[in-house]
């Protein structure tokens, strides 16, 4: 590292002469090492003596605004979005940061339902690109809101996250997101129902149905049918679950891809005797338009690794809080983690982008909010 790129540049100096015989030190040089270092995140009050001026000439009163803090917040908005990016994005519980911080419970929660309202307005727009998106992702898993049962939903995209914190796992929720007009693009899911209606092509998971193969094979150890079934499907579905992370031009890629293909629809096509297998061969028969639209071009991808991994955050966050305590805090969090979640995959520093975000909010209520976090509409 030079000097410039370093933060701080600390010399440590030797004794002038030798510690053992007491003899002057002869200098040869420095040598370089880096070392880093960190200071904990601490609150610090201030006290902000806001100017209050009149006009004599037409009677009206100003007073200064205070800077970077939101109306009427106690946070400013740099600790506002520490708080909101530790929390929704990084998975520190509220409890944690209270203790780290030195702040109240309460007054964190009720910061956290205001920011949510300010940022809201970008949601539309978020769901807008959704929609337009080539390649659409979607997947849920359990969630409780008040200590009922329910589902914490994602749909999302390389550059967009869209959650939704619903008591309902019905295909309802799909078209609150997806709406009803006929979409372009692929939606890549697992076979839940909920998705059968959504108003664009599919793509099922083949991670998924790599798994219901080997547990197939697990659960009949000795069965031989069993075992050359998926030794045969089981490789074939992880070539077209790689194939497009390849450094292969377009053409290499339909070549390989439709060679793929077409091994897979005759394993699924040959006969077979046992009714585990005639059950996954089925999946692939009836739902063949779902199944090899990852050949079609190397963005659709046979997997649907994405939104699991995203959905992973959640699921050990579930377990520390056992999910939302209320219905504003479900709705609170769908809001705040849409917005920052997108925001981290299109920033490498999310606190700052929504520090200067919160910045002109304060002195432009009405500004963009989507426009001030994201800049112009891109997919």
């Amino acid at each position: 590292m030079n000097a410039e790129d370093a933060g701080r540049v600390i010399h440590v100096e030797l004794p002038q002469t030798c510690p053992d015989c007491g003899t002057v030190l002869k200098s040869k040089g420095t040598e370089k090492r880096t070392v880093l270092d960190g200071e904990p995140v601490k609150t610090e009050k201030q006290l902000l003596l806001l100017d209050v001026k009149r006009c004599p000439r037409c009677k009206q009163s100003f007073r200064a605004k205070a800077p970077g803090v939101l109306p009427k917040g106690l946070f400013s908005n740099r600790l506002l979005s520490i708080i909101a990016v530790q929390h929704y994005v990084y998975g520190n519980t509220l409890g944690q940061l209270e203790k780290q911080l030195g702040i109240g419970y309460g007054a964190v929660v009720s910061a956290m339902h205001r920011l949510a309202e300010h940022l809201k307005p970008a949601i539309g727009r978020l769901m807008k690109q959704y929609r337009e998106s080539f390649v659409k992702h979607a997947d849920e898993t359990g969630w409780r809101t008040d200590g009922r049962g329910g589902y914490a939903w994602l749909f999302c995209t390389p550059v967009l996250s869209i959650f939704r914190f619903r008591s309902s796992r019905s295909a309802k929720v799909v078209k609150e997101v997806l709406g009803s007009k006929r979409l372009t693009g692929t939606l890549v899911v697992d076979r839940y129902n909920a998705y059968n209606k959504a108003p664009c092509q599919m793509q099922y998971c083949y991670s998924h149905l790599a798994r219901d193969v080997e547990n197939l094979e697990k659960e009949f150890p000795d069965n031989q049918e069993v075992a050359c079934f998926a030794q045969s499907l089981v490789p074939q579905l992880a070539v077209a679950m790689s194939l497009r992370k390849g450094s292969l031009s377009k053409r290499q890629f339909k070549l390989q891809a439709r060679q793929t293909a077409d091994l897979i629809k005759t394993i699924v096509s040959s006969q077979a005797s046992h009714p585990g297998i005639q059950h996954i061969q089925n999946i692939f028969r009836e739902k063949s338009k779902r199944m090899y639209r990852w050949a079609l071009d190397p963005r659709i991808p046979a997997e649907n690794n994405l939104a699991e991994r995203e959905l992973r955050p959640l699921v050990i966050a579930r377990k520390i809080s056992f999910g939302s305590q209320s219905d504003a805090g479900a709705l609170t969090r769908e809001t705040l983690m849409s917005v920052l979640l997108t925001l981290k995959k299109r920033n490498k520093d999310p606190v700052t982008a929504l520090t200067a975000a919160l910045d002109v909010l304060a002195v432009r209520p009405n500004a963009d909010v989507y426009r001030l976090l994201f800049g112009q509409d891109s997919s």
